[in-house]
Order: structure tokens, then C-alpha cells, then sequence
């Protein structure tokens, strides 16, 4: 294996916070790593020194020599005058790369990017990140360091960017809360746990099982140190005279099993039990609305009745809408057309981009949610003041005391989650909830919305976070068109594929003669050649082989291999098995059709 980055002993802290301490890994040509870790555990910071853009306190990170890093942040910086065009070409590339600019244009507009003259400060955060994105793979780097690649990004570009990422040979070290791609891009997963770091040869599915075991360990570990210790605790107490040289050991080893029980094995997550309010069987009905903002039409003459307990996915491109429609719902803008019937005993509680920054940053943590309320009823019995509340967001004493501005990205939407659910809302509306909130909190999260009494809409790109709990979607599709797919996105996905396909066939039925032939009478059936039976047969014999190496690949996978460039191999030839299925299947229904 070939070495292209080994960090040692390196250690971070914030004054007196400590980050990590002692951390040691390397990364190898082919590693795809997903880097996972609680919320101000020190990903970012991580990828941030090993970018160079920040100095550790302690340690090494010695890279191959001449090697090639591209690093995208999590919060791009452009120069606002700067063009798309410009913004996108990497700025270390050789005068021979002739054709970048046409790469870059076709990159950008892959990603639906078209205006290469619009100046950068007239982008939305998301087109920003794609532009960062276009910049660092142009780059060609040999290694990628990658912090929330997905951020801000619609699921369409994810998919794009996900099926780059795993096609490409190119090494890669990444930050991000995306539990499919971390599962279908990373071959290895690294997670910093209390200021350690632990490697997994894996995906991120083997990681999570791998993980399991590791804490059902260190449990029973603990337990054997701390019987061990009172054995220990005893023997020093019946010795209160002066201990000679040979007891030494005695001591040593109690101070040293002391020090080993101290660990804490408790899990740091969010606990959310704050119940909702009563609902009533009326919630919300839309009557004929429209809405548009000049050409750009958001909804025409739509109509819908909410029902109780509905659960909405909103999926759709950046552009199409979502953010407006929910706007409009909560009467913040008002329709063209139409009209909106909201009951009576609805009380939104709206989880939003914008709401971030509502917070006044000189406060304290403490005093915030003081604001708000002094007592947080979680349900008839149960009451707790502003402090203990936060405790279950993972705000310490201690932590409650610091001000909003010292605040990490993960650590301000915990306290935003906070001040909204404090309000015992019985319908939600969360706009994006899951950035930057790390994969621990997200999974508390799924679960308290997946008990949630009441109503819930989501606008997100997180597929794993849809799939788990909704149970339909509105896909806004463009030109006020909405649809309603009674299903999660993993079904709509399977759909749409379907669709696409159909709709392939359907235009190759329809592609006119090849010209020089002549034409068969109407009712005389066109037959398959002896050459063209040959084919069907060969590609029916073909897709029986690629499924039977599908599956055997699959079990292969999921046996448990730590074999990090086996992983590699594998994944890309089950890629490779998809393309090829798609082909032949393609070809063997244009010669169904023709057999009639």
C-alpha cells in the first residue's frame, strides 16, 4: 500500500477545551474515509490542520511527497466580483490543460450551473457550494479532504456526486452527516470518540455494527476493572502502615485501575421526549392557490386536505419552490389565487434556515431560552426548568453559560431544536434540519419524529432521514406542477427510474427507419434475423450472469471483509454491474418489441 498521509500524536484544543489528544491514523492510495463523530468533536478542525489552514497544538501530519490535496470547506469564500466561469478553474493548473474551461462549463452545468458570467455574490449558499465543488475536482487532486460535501446541495446533485465519488479512483478523507453516502461512497469509516479516533475497513452500515460490539466490549472491560479495583480498594485499606518497595506494585496498579473506571461510557445524545399538544381532526385545507413570482410559477391552482398525523417529505430542485410553499402556509407570504383553511388547534412549530439567526449572539445560552420561557412542560406531569431542559440537548451547566457567538454550527441548531420544540408544537415544519447536526443527534431526532403526535412536513436532501419518516412526498417539479408519490424517496427514486426507462423504450419505438431501406408493408410484422435471436439470447444469458455475480458480490461484502482495496474493488464493479444491466436490458426490450 502506498502511503499518502500519516498523522501522529496529533492534539487540538480551544483554551480549555479539549478537541482530541494523541491522534494517530494514516491514509493509503484508494481510502475512502468518512470521518464521523459527535457534534464539537473536532471533525472540522481536523480536516481544517490537515488542509493546513490551521496549526495543531501538538503532532505531525507528514504527507507523500509532490502529493496533489484539493479541500473543499464547509463554507466556501469566493470574491463577490468574481464570475462563475472564473470562480470554478482551480488555481494550480498546468498552461497544457487546454480544454478546462470547456470542462469546467460542462461540470457547471451538469450541476445546473448555466449563467458562467453571473458574479458570485449574487448566488444562493448552495450554488456556491457547487461552484466549490466544480473548482476542487477540475483540481485533479490525489487526495480529497471533503467537510459537508452535501450541505445546501439538492438530492439531485448529491446522486451526481455521490456516483463521481465512487467511480473515481482519487483517495478521499470527508466530514459529512449523509448516512447514504457515507454507506455507498466510503470503504473505510473513522470515528473520533472521547478525543480517540477508532478505524473501521467498511462501509458505513459495517461501521455502525462494528461499533456495537466495540462499546458492548468496553462495557464488559469496565466491569472486570472496576471488580478488579474493589479487590484492589480493599487490599489497600487493610494496609495503613507504611507500604515497603514490594508493594509498590500494589499501588501502582490500584492508582492505574482508578484511572481506567473513570471512563465514561454513556452515550452523549439529545434526548427529545417533549410531547406534543392536542391536534384536532381539522388541520389544514388548500383551496385553488396559486402563486407565482413573474414567469416563475410555485403553485397553480393547487388543492389539498391535511390529515391528522400526516407525515410529508418536500423534495424538488433549488429553485422549484419548497422554501415559498412553506412561506405561504404559514402566512408569512400571501397566494395570487386561492386560499388556505388552517383549524384551530394547530400550532406550528417551524424549524428553519432563516431561524438560525435569529439568536442575539451576546447572550448566553441560558438566558435564550429564559427568554422564551422559564418552565418547559414535556407533558401533564412532567415539568422542568430552562437549565434541566437544556441538559437534555446536551448543554452542561457549564455550556449554558457561554455565549451564542462561542457557539460551534451543530451545537447553535441543538439550541435552535431547543427553542423550538420548548413550545410543544403539534405540527412541525422543518426546513433542513439535518445540516450540521451530527449522525448521533440526527438518529434521537428520526426517532422522536417517528413517535411524534402530530403533523409533520420536511424539506430536506437527507434521503436516509425522508426514507425513515415520512410517508408521502410533494415533488415540486417546476412550473407550479406538484406531485404527490404515495411512498418514501427510495420508492420515488425506483419510480422515476422505471419512468425513465419506459420512456426510452417508448422513444426508441419511435425513431424513424434508418434511411436506404425499404419500407415492409404495414400489416407484415418486422422479424428478428437469425443474428438478432443470437443476441437476445446472449443478453438474456448475460443478465442471468451479471445478477448471480451481483448477489455473490453483495454477500461477499456484507461477510464482514477488512480488506479496505477488496471493498474498493468490489464497489466499483457492482457500479459497473448496474451500468451494464441497464444496457442490455435496454437492448433486449427494443428486440422483444420487435418480435412482437
Amino acid at each position: 500500500m502506498v502511503s499518502y498521509l500519516q498523522v501522529e500524536g496529533l492534539s487540538k484544543s480551544f483554551g480549555d477545551r479539549l478537541l482530541f489528544a494523541d491522534v494517530t491514523f494514516g491514509v493509503f492510495q484508494g481510502d475512502k474515509i468518512g470521518l464521523v463523530a459527535h457534534n464539537g468533536a473536532g471533525k472540522s478542525t481536523l480536516l481544517s490542520i490537515l488542509a493546513g489552514h490551521e496549526s495543531p497544538d501538538g503532532g505531525s501530519v507528514v504527507y507523500r511527497n509532490d502529493l496533489k490535496v484539493g479541500y473543499l470547506e464547509q463554507t466556501p469564500v469566493f470574491s463577490p466580483d468574481q464570475t462563475v466561469l472564473d470562480a470554478a478553474m482551480p488555481p494550480e493548473r498546468g498552461h497544457e490543460d487546454w480544454n478546462i474551461e470547456d470542462r469546467a462549463k460542462s461540470m457547471l452545468g451538469v450541476l445546473g450551473l448555466h449563467d458562467f458570467s453571473a458574479r458570485m455574490s449574487t448566488l444562493s449558499g448552495g450554488q456556491q457550494k457547487r461552484v466549490a465543488i466544480v473548482r476542487v475536482l477540475l483540481g485533479e487532486p490525489d487526495m480529497l479532504l471533503l467537510d459537508e460535501p452535501t450541505n445546501h446541495l439538492d438530492i439531485a446533485v448529491i446522486e451526481w456526486l455521490e456516483d463521481y465519488l465512487t467511480r473515481s479512483k482519487t483517495t478521499l478523507l470527508m466530514v459529512t452527516h449523509d448516512r447514504y453516502f457515507l454507506d455507498r461512497v466510503c470503504t473505510k469509516i473513522m470515528e473520533i470518540d472521547r478525543m480517540q479516533t477508532y478505524t473501521y475497513e467498511g462501509n458505513f452500515s459495517y461501521y455502525l455494527r462494528k461499533r456495537e460490539e466495540r462499546m458492548e466490549s468496553l462495557s464488559a472491560e469496565l466491569a472486570k476493572v472496576k471488580n478488579l479495583l474493589r479487590t484492589e480498594l480493599e487490599w489497600m485499606r487493610r494496609q495503613p502502615q507504611a507500604r515497603g518497595s514490594k508493594a509498590k506494585y500494589r499501588i501502582d496498579n490500584f492508582h492505574d485501575l482508578e484511572k481506567r473506571s473513570h471512563v465514561d461510557l454513556r452515550e452523549r445524545n439529545v434526548s427529545l421526549n417533549v410531547k406534543s399538544s392536542y391536534i384536532g381532526s381539522k388541520i389544514f385545507e388548500a383551496h385553488n392557490v396559486s402563486k407565482a413570482f413573474g414567469d416563475i410559477r410555485i403553485l397553480d391552482d393547487w388543492s389539498y386536505v391535511f390529515a391528522r398525523y400526516e407525515r410529508v417529505g418536500i423534495v424538488g430542485d433549488n429553485g422549484a419552490g419548497k422554501s415559498t410553499f412553506i412561506k405561504l402556509l404559514l402566512g408569512r407570504l400571501q397566494p395570487d389565487a386561492g386560499h388556505f383553511d388552517i383549524g384551530e388547534t394547530v400550532r406550528w412549530g417551524y424549524y428553519s434556515q432563516e431561524g438560525m439567526t435569529g439568536f442575539d449572539e451576546k447572550k448566553k445560552v441560558i438566558d435564550a431560552v429564559r427568554e422564551i420561557a422559564e418552565e418547559v412542560v414535556l407533558d401533564e406531569k412532567t415539568r422542568l426548568s430552562a437549565s434541566q431542559f437544556l441538559s437534555h440537548f446536551l448543554f452542561t451547566p457549564a455550556a449554558q453559560q457561554k455565549y451564542i457567538y462561542k457557539l460551534s454550527g451543530g451545537e447553535r441548531r441543538r439550541l435552535y431544536l431547543a427553542t423550538v420544540l420548548m413550545r410543544r408544537p403539534n405540527f412541525l415544519i422543518l426546513d433542513e434540519p439535518t445540516n450540521d447536526l451530527d449522525i448521533m443527534t440526527l438518529t434521537v431526532l428520526e426517532d422522536y419524529l417517528a413517535n411524534f403526535k402530530g403533523c409533520l412536513i420536511v424539506v430536506s436532501h437527507d434521503r436516509f432521514f425522508l426514507d425513515r419518516i415520512v410517508d408521502h412526498l410533494f415533488v415540486f417539479k417546476g412550473n407550479g406542477v406538484v406531485r404527490d408519490f404515495p411512498g418514501d424517496y427510495s420508492d420515488y427514486r425506483e419510480a422515476v427510474k422505471a419512468e425513465e426507462k419506459a420512456a426510452r423504450v417508448a422513444a426508441a419505438e419511435s425513431r424513424p427507419a434508418e434511411p436506404n431501406r425499404r419500407e415492409r408493408p404495414r400489416e407484415q410484422k418486422a422479424r428478428l434475423t437469425f443474428k438478432e435471436k443470437r443476441e437476445m439470447e446472449q443478453l438474456e444469458a448475460a443478465l442471468d450472469k451479471l445478477a448471480s455475480e451481483k448477489e455473490t458480490l453483495e454477500q461477499e461484502l456484507n461477510s464482514g471483509i477488512s480488506d479496505h482495496n477488496r471493498i474498493g474493488e468490489i464497489g466499483s464493479r457492482l457500479q459497473m454491474i448496474a451500468d451494464e444491466t441497464d444496457e442490455a436490458e435496454m437492448r433486449l426490450l427494443e428486440l422483444m418489441e420487435k418480435e412482437g
